[in-house]
């Protein structure tokens, strides 16, 4: 199951695993139970056994669980794990308050990360958006401060505008771009990609399967305490809509031996050499279904037939992934 393909992060970036390891639902998000510590620690040991090294986080992620969880993860070997730390999202009772962006507020959370995480530097330290509170030149320009103080290694961004990426860029050289987009999501086509790709900025695609949206076991109506029924997205006619276009996807996945998660994954790594499909996950059975996913290739009338079935403005609605 050893998965040694590699990307790398930015035209000068390091080089890390094609696949990436979103560790949020190894904590309590959206007020949901904690999944179990010991299995969410094993499903990131065998991870990093498979040759994925790329662990994503965010200093929110469970109020500072998450971030504790993979610090005991990877004890001992932290020569295997890049870490990929979001900052700037203020949360209190499970509901968000807003951002704090400020440099003061910066150079307090990276300590709070180091010593939950504890190692000496993050590896990749972004913002997890930008709400233009904070010039972009500061806010980065804080985070270059705490590379040449050696507690961070490379920048990221997140949820960015293609100007703001631009004027990041122009602070400090951008690694990674963190953003939403799949089959379901393709709005980061029209500039930012293009943006990036010519900044030479890599892309870790977070949402392959668009919340869920995706795998082909959706059913309408969602149950009434499903975060997701807050989202345009998967309401009433829209999610009916959006659920026949996914009946084109699981008989895709059938017709080709897989599943439509793993072709959701696949048409991602499919997109270009600089992108990495993060994929969120707390069981280590979920990781030899994902690992596959980066072996599929499509035929270029297979790619077409999915582009066609899935253009801007096939699927209806919106999530909170959307600005």
């Amino acid at each position: 199951m050893k998965n040694n393909t590699r990307i790398q992060l930015g035209k000068n970036g390091p080089l890390v695993s094609r696949l990436g390891l979103g560790c949020m639902r190894m904590s309590s998000i959206w007020g949901g139970p904690t999944p179990n510590e010991a299995e969410s620690i094993a499903t990131i040991h065998e991870a990093l056994d498979s040759g994925i090294n790329f662990l994503n986080t965010g200093d929110f992620y469970g109020a500072g669980h998450n971030e504790m969880l993979i610090g005991k993860a990877i004890k001992g070997r932290r020569d295997d794990a890049f870490i990929s730390v979001k900052f700037g999202a203020i949360f209190h009772n499970g509901q968000w308050l807003g951002m704090d962006l400020h440099p003061n507020a910066i150079k307090n959370f990276v300590n709070y990360s180091l010593t939950r995480l504890g190692i000496e530097a993050i590896d990749l330290y972004q913002p997890s958006r930008m709400d233009d509170s904070v010039p972009v030149e500061d806010i980065i320009g804080t985070v270059a401060d705490l590379i040449k103080e050696g507690k961070v290694r490379y920048i990221g961004v997140s949820e960015i505008t293609p100007d703001q990426l631009r004027k990041a860029n122009a602070v400090h050289p951008i690694s990674a771009l963190e953003i939403g987009y799949s089959l379901a999501d393709r709005e980061i086509e029209k500039e930012l990609l293009p943006t990036a790709r010519g900044l030479g900025i890599g892309i870790v695609a977070f949402a392959n399967t668009a919340e869920g949206l995706l795998t082909g076991e959706m059913k309408a109506p969602l149950p009434d305490h499903d975060y997701r029924n807050h989202f345009s997205r998967f309401q009433g006619e829209n999610l009916i809509h959006n659920l026949e276009k996914v009946e084109f996807l699981k008989q895709f996945a059938i017709n080709k031996g897989y599943t439509p998660t793993q072709v959701a994954i696949a048409w991602v790594k499919e997109q270009g050499e600089s992108i990495m499909p993060l994929v969120s996950m707390s069981r280590r059975s979920r990781l030899p279904e994902n690992i596959e996913a980066m072996n599929i290739v499509f035929t270029p009338e297979e790619m077409h037939n999915l582009n066609a079935t899935f253009a801007k403005g096939a699927i209806l609605g919106g999530t909170y992934l959307q600005r």
